[in-house]
């Protein structure tokens, strides 16, 4: 199985440190990494399983069919970018199912970005009969 971690790069000295200390292979990709192309290709191949990934990197022209699992360890302010980071995962040629987990810890401002972005999805799904009936 291979997994997806897409997150801020901050995020990664912490997750990196439990994975070597489980001797669990992986790759990194963030806007600084060299060799991108190696980076995938270790993660394509099963030489490391675990793939993690900036998510302002990882939306960008990143195929990652081969991911089973994809968490999203931080919310962005976009939920545009973090549907693209997702989609890599879902390109042509998947064959399979992807699990896709948002972890979000309670009263941080992750869980709050998370509450405005659903508020700002109500809002974009107003139809112009309720924003008249909402004016009058």
């Amino acid at each position: 199985m291979r997994s997806c971690s897409v997150s801020s790069p901050a995020s990664y000295p912490g997750s990196a440190k439990r994975l070597d200390s489980g001797g669990i292979d992986y790759s990194y990709l963030d806007g600084r990494t060299r060799h991108r192309a190696n980076v995938i290709q270790q993660f394509r191949d099963g030489t490391a399983p675990v793939f993690l990934i900036s998510l302002k990197a990882g939306g960008f022209g990143l195929d990652l069919t081969e991911a089973d699992y994809c968490f999203l360890l931080d919310p962005w302010w976009n939920p545009a970018t973090e549907a693209q980071a997702i989609d890599c995962t879902h390109r042509i040629g998947q064959t399979r199912n992807i699990i896709v987990y948002r972890l979000i810890a309670l009263d941080t401002i992750e869980e709050k970005v998370v509450a405005l972005n659903a508020r700002k999805a109500k809002l974009s799904a107003l139809t112009a009969d309720d924003i008249r009936g909402l004016l009058a």
